[in-house]
């Protein structure tokens, strides 16, 4: 990205996500995912490569659906700090905890690319923690429905 574009970005994330809790927990979603996506460029079995892959899609996906929740956090509890409100405790830690179980999913995959000779498993234990992501995105889709409904 060019600096203008990165400047422009920037300016519409502050809009849209604040400066706080919002803007923390899609950032972190965020890096999580580049580092997924780090992990794939040493991998060099392809067969392995391709499952990653895979769930690297499926994972980028979710960032859309995070960022969704994040800025719809905001328009309702505006956040430029790191108080937690209230209403919306249960969404944050829902993404909280998938911006968790997606640093682990990167770190299971990493262990894979490490890994001498083939792997029996595949890219299971991988497929494993990335289906907790989607739990965890999932549930805190769930949760943000539930508070605008009152309950």
């Amino acid at each position: 990205m060019g600096f203008f574009t990165t400047a422009r970005q920037g300016k519409r994330d502050d809009a849209e996500l604040g400066k706080g809790l919002w803007r923390r927990a899609n950032d972190r979603f965020t890096r999580g995912l580049d580092r997924y996506h780090q992990v794939l460029d040493g991998v060099e079995d392809d067969a392995l490569y391709a499952e990653l892959v895979d769930i690297a899609n499926e994972l980028s996906e979710l960032a859309v659906r995070v960022r969704l929740i994040c800025v719809e956090a905001q328009r309702r509890s505006p956040s430029d700090g790191l108080d937690i409100p209230g209403a919306l405790a249960g969404v944050h830690r829902s993404l909280s905890t998938a911006g968790n179980s997606l640093a682990t999913t990167a770190e299971a995959a990493a262990m894979l690319r490490l890994a001498v000779g083939p792997v029996p498993a595949g890219a299971e234990s991988v497929r494993r923690r990335a289906e907790s992501v989607l739990d965890h995105v999932r549930d805190a889709e769930r949760r943000l429905g539930e508070a605008a409904a009152g309950g």
